[in-house]
């Protein structure tokens, strides 16, 4: 037998580059219960770096501006630094700093593009004028120490991630010492924060419109969901608290807290959020919370209303982790499913772990896939929900642990209900499917499919377009399938959406010519999306496109989205979303007339330029469009209506939703039956437009 060649292995890539950090913040390395867990090990796939560090994704820039300077920036390619699995964790080294937030960052992206079946692409840069064209941005840039305050936020209009520091003030000097430097650079939970929220904007970039009490608060539930759930990925954090908890993760434990450090350090008694407890402010003990439906009706400043939502996912999460570790207990307790007193034993904390993360990943894989089933615009907790239960029931046909139950029930004993819908039942929480589709013969005529389960009211000719243009999506979908280069993506995907050009003339149509061109006043695709493709759009407040004599409208984030489920179900979609503004002046309760709004959403002016008149705002619609590959069909049509469904089923002349607009109206306005919130008492309705919300939604 010959020797292996040690050459022959000279070359080959690593799968994955270790890098040492935090699991939670520098605080926990600083008591001895928890010291041996706070230090772990990330891996981080792999990629070529230049210092900084500068990937295929970020690029860490150590710009310091409260001293004016940038710090030496660590070369995570130096061998040394290879050798020992990254630098050793240390509050006061800047080069550490830059591994914390790219290790954490990229941990995150992995988890999403995991999740998602897809690559992660942030939102484009935009000028105020729209004849600028979209800017693809490869990199999100990550500051470590942009500021020297207690805040941390994503920037959409830097594109960048940044990070402050500040001295601490304590409310007990037991907890935290006074006036030590907190960097936020340095929490786990912070970093994987900011970063959901950058990959949220480029999913849904409408989300940071507050148009209503649940937008603001999903962005920031949303963003600590991911933090939280990643907690569980980490094997010696997950035995420790298993053991210290006994098994039960419904007791206080760090799993479920976030940023346990940034929170003490501003004056918190805990950490700055726990989704299952609370620390009391006169007794100074932690306490479960318990849920209460009146929270949901009134509690309206965006973190805390977002905290209902992340308590409501880690309550399914319980409910899963119980069921699903039943039969352990059980065997371990002689069947009475209460462990004897003391330590449990080890074999038992790794088959407890084992099974908690398990769960954990199943749950934080069902609310990542989720946002791509969410109406682009004006989103609520409750369609939230339905999006978890229908991508679930897409990829998963036998639910045999009630994961979609858990939720329901968890959702339903916090009072948030979606709109629309007769029973809270998994079937009646599904969007309703569509099943739109012909299909090609042997000549490549289109043929009706035969669907004894739905009675489309489109009409067949409306059928057959949709059929033509889920044939263009199965073009686009075979040219990118095997694409990896992010920047190829994004520039083709454009080229599909803009159509290609020679000589500033349209050689191939793109979709937003072909939508256009066969929809411009279809009834039936108003119907079907909700937005305004009728006859009588200009008298509504709507634009006219630019280049072709039907309603403007836009086309966001074209994608082709391949997963595969537990039982390797494999689902192929492509998605995307249909946007359209008008421009609505409201009083005592009724629409008193209308405007056209600027080309650039960012303008806030009329089209002619002019100040938007009194009671006059921006409304949208929008509508998000799920077409299956595999059965060549429109699958599901998710919208949030801006023409009045009823007005066009009785044959009207089309009408705007009043419903909608009354109800954004009064809560942008302070004129609804709840408080309105302080960001709108604060900047008025011009933090509908505010280009940088996240800045003042986290200042501490």
């Amino acid at each position: 037998m010959s020797p292996i060649n040690p050459k022959s292995y000279i070359g080959k890539k690593p799968p994955f580059r270790k890098l040492r950090g935090y699991a939670f913040d520098p605080s926990l390395s600083l008591k001895l219960d928890t010291v041996a867990i706070n230090n772990i090990v990330y891996k981080v796939a792999w990629e070529t770096l230049e210092p900084g560090p500068v990937g295929e994704y970020v690029e860490v820039i150590d710009f310091d501006p409260t001293v004016g300077k940038f710090y030496r920036a660590v070369d995570l390619d130096d061998d040394y630094i290879l050798a020992q699995d990254g630098l050793d964790p240390s509050e006061s080294d800047p080069q550490f700093h830059q591994q914390m937030v790219y290790a954490v960052a990229m941990t995150t992206i992995k988890n999403f593009e995991r999740a998602l079946g897809r690559k992660v692409l942030w939102e484009s840069r935009r000028g105020l004028n729209v004849a600028v064209e979209d800017e693809y941005v490869q990199r999100l840039r990550i500051y470590p120490h942009a500021m020297r305050e207690a805040n941390a936020y994503y920037s959409p209009v830097k594109k960048s991630l940044l990070f402050g520091y500040f001295a601490s003030t304590p409310a007990d000097e037991t907890l935290h010492m006074p006036n030590s430097v907190v960097f936020t650079a340095l929490s786990h939970d912070i970093i994987a924060h900011e970063i959901t929220h950058a990959i949220l904007d480029g999913v849904h970039n409408f989300y940071n419109e507050a148009t209503n009490p649940d937008v603001l608060a999903f962005h920031e539930a949303f963003a600590d969901i991911v933090a939280l759930f990643q907690h569980f990925s980490f094997p010696d954090v997950l035995k420790h608290q298993i053991c210290k908890t006994r098994g039960d993760l419904g007791a206080q434990n760090l799993l479920g807290q976030l940023a346990q450090e940034f929170g003490t350090a501003v004056g918190d008694y805990g950490s700055l959020r726990d989704a299952i407890g609370e620390v009391d402010e006169e007794t100074k003990q932690w306490r479960p919370k318990e849920p209460n439906p009146e929270d949901y009706r009134t509690e309206m400043e965006p973190h805390a209303r977002g905290s209902i939502l992340v308590a409501a996912v880690f309550e399914a999460f319980l409910s899963i982790y119980k069921s699903r570790i039943a039969d352990l207990l059980r065997i371990a307790s002689n069947g009475t499913g209460i462990l004897r007193q003391g330590d449990i034993p080890p074999d038992l904390v790794d088959r407890l772990a084992n099974e908690a993360a398990k769960a954990a990943g199943h749950v934080l894989t069902m609310c990542i896939r989720a946002i791509d089933y969410c109406p682009p615009i004006d989103i609520t907790f409750g369609d939230y929900l339905r999006a978890i239960i229908t991508a679930d029931m897409d990829i998963v046909a036998d639910d045999n642990r009630d994961y979609r139950l858990a939720f329901i029930d968890a959702f339903r004993r916090r009072g948030i209900y979606p709109d629309g819908i007769k029973t809270l039942s998994v079937e009646s929480l599904r969007f309703p499917l569509q099943n739109i589709g012909y299909m090609a013969d042997k000549h490549g005529t289109m043929m009706k499919k035969h669907d004894e389960k739905n009675d489309h009211s489109l009409n067949d000719t409306t059928k057959e377009l949709l059929a033509i243009v889920n044939g263009f999506l199965r073009d686009y979908g075979d040219e990118i399938k095997y694409v990896n280069d992010r920047r190829k993506i994004y520039y083709k995907t454009r080229e599909y959406i803009t159509g290609l050009y020679e000589e500033g003339r349209p050689h191939i149509p793109g979709l937003h010519r072909r939508l256009n061109e066969k929809f411009a006043e279809s009834a039936d695709f108003a119907r079907l999306t909700g937005l305004a493709f009728v006859d009588n759009f200009a008298d509504l407040g709507l634009r006219q496109s630019s280049q072709y004599p039907g309603a403007s409208f836009q086309i966001l984030k074209l994608r082709l989205v391949t997963r595969v489920g537990p039982n390797g179900t494999q689902v192929n979609n492509v998605i995307f979303s249909l946007t359209q503004r008008s421009g609505v002046i409201y009083k005592d309760g009724e629409i008193t007339g209308y405007f056209r709004p600027n080309a650039s959403a960012l303008a806030n002016t009329t089209e002619s330029g002019d100040p938007i008149p009194e009671g006059g705002f921006e409304f949208r619609g929008g509508c998000t469009l799920i077409f299956d590959l595999d059965t060549q069909e429109l699958k599901y049509a998710i919208s949030k209506p801006i023409v009045d469904l009823h007005s066009l089923d009785a044959g009207q002349i089309p009408a705007l939703n009043l419903k909608r607009i009354r109800a954004q109206y009064m809560y942008q306005n302070g004129e609804a039956d709840f408080c309105i919130n302080d960001y709108f008492q604060f900047f008025g309705n011009g933090f509908h437009h505010m280009t940088e919300p996240f800045a003042f939604l986290h200042q501490h």
